[in-house]
């Protein structure tokens, strides 16, 4: 079989060769990524799969850990838990716990999301340990990214605190936090509250130190890092109207400059880009032929409205083809994936689009049977012998 492609070509899906692409964007961070979360375009990659130190950012699988031992039942918002030794030992950012604490696990997350607690972060780690370490807890977190995906990442505490061979790149950073946000959309909203003032007992740790929050541009997540390792960086998330985009920076030299390329690479995400409708679910985008089938083509439509994130300059144009695997084989069944819409807006990563069958195409008869044959010897004899020039 071969590999047939349709171009098209200034169609009424507004699908014609593009003449500007969008402009990159310039990012003083070390290592970047930032993602379109609905369309899932891909917008800035700058040393994405590079693993890093990702300081306090990587609290967020901690609390992607807490999150699911939640739903299922292994802990509860109002359980209580003790503090070690350990867990009390920790500096930096902390909610200043002791040993004759027994904290509640919501005032713990609350702790980890706006006060970057390292301590409660080790306190739930102990809990959730299968050894009650916060070291077999990292090991855990490992295990777990690796389920999700995050090929990057590689944990030795619960907190980022410098420590060899602590790593994570920005993808997989962007990865968990896509799953936070998908996944407990019920504890999502935790990660817009801008104060915490847990227990009165530290006045000077009760705000959250993510730049973005209440500037009305629509963040309202996740976590900021810092280490003199590893710089200022941060996991955000902004909504705007139906878009949602995800972005991860690091390596950045002081808090002002993350909280300046934050705010513009948020007003970049919105600004330069738009979403717009390709084709609604059920269009004929193309047709493919089919083999020894009782109808000789059948209709390629989308199973799905699609729509595509294109710069903002030139949005109405957007080159496009289909691509399948033809001719295909009867019988065809009504809504069997068979092709592929790939759109390429210029300056972009192209977006492969499935197309499903419109209608069933049972085998042909005998008739039918014999027509395609002769097509094929007629199409052979009008090709010459073999060989022939």
């Amino acid at each position: 079989m071969k590999r047939v492609l349709h171009k098209l070509l200034g169609l009424t899906l507004a699908m014609a060769v593009l003449a500007s692409p969008a402009s990159a964007f310039d990012t003083r961070a070390s290592s970047a990524f930032v993602i379109d979360q609905t369309t899932g375009t891909v917008l800035l990659n700058k040393n994405a799969d590079v693993p890093l130190p990702p300081a306090s950012m990587s609290k967020l699988m901690t609390l992607y850990m807490a999150f699911e031992a939640i739903r299922d039942g292994r802990l509860t918002l109002n359980e209580r838990l003790p503090v070690s030794t350990h867990a009390m030992s920790y500096k930096g950012s902390t909610m200043f716990l002791d040993t004759t604490d027994r904290v509640r696990v919501e005032d713990l997350l609350r702790g980890i999301i706006v006060l970057s607690g390292n301590d409660a972060c080790a306190v739930i780690a102990e809990a959730l340990s299968p050894d009650g370490t916060e070291a077999g807890f990292a090991r855990m977190m490992t295990q777990r990214a690796i389920q999700m995906g995050m090929n990057n990442s590689t944990f030795t505490n619960s907190n980022g605190w410098p420590q060899a061979g602590h790593r994570m790149s920005m993808r997989d950073l962007a990865i968990l936090a896509n799953h936070l946000i998908t996944d407990f959309p019920e504890f999502y909203p935790l990660f817009a509250e801008r104060e915490f003032a847990f227990d009165g007992r530290a006045p000077q740790n009760k705000t959250n130190r993510n730049p973005l929050l209440g500037l009305g541009i629509g963040a309202d997540g996740l976590k900021t890092g810092h280490t003199s390792e590893a710089g200022y960086g941060l996991v955000g998330s902004a909504k705007q109207g139906n878009r949602r985009v995800i972005f991860v920076l690091s390596g950045l030299q002081s808090a002002a400059a993350r909280a300046e390329e934050s705010e513009a690479i948020v007003n970049w995400s919105f600004r330069q880009f738009v979403q717009r409708p390709v084709a609604k679910a059920g269009t004929v985008i193309a047709q493919a032929d089919i083999w020894m089938g009782a109808e000789p083509r059948v209709g390629l439509v989308p199973a799905q409205d699609v729509t595509a994130l294109l710069p903002a300059l030139n949005a109405k144009q957007v080159e496009a083809e289909v691509v399948y695997q033809g001719p295909i084989s009867a019988p065809v069944k009504q809504g069997q994936e068979i092709a592929t819409l790939v759109l390429k807006p210029a300056g972009m990563a192209s977006v492969q689009v499935p197309l499903v069958a419109e209608r069933d195409v049972p085998k042909g008869g005998f008739i039918s049977r014999v027509a395609t044959v002769a097509q094929i010897l007629l199409g052979r004899l009008n090709d010459g012998p073999e060989g022939a020039t």
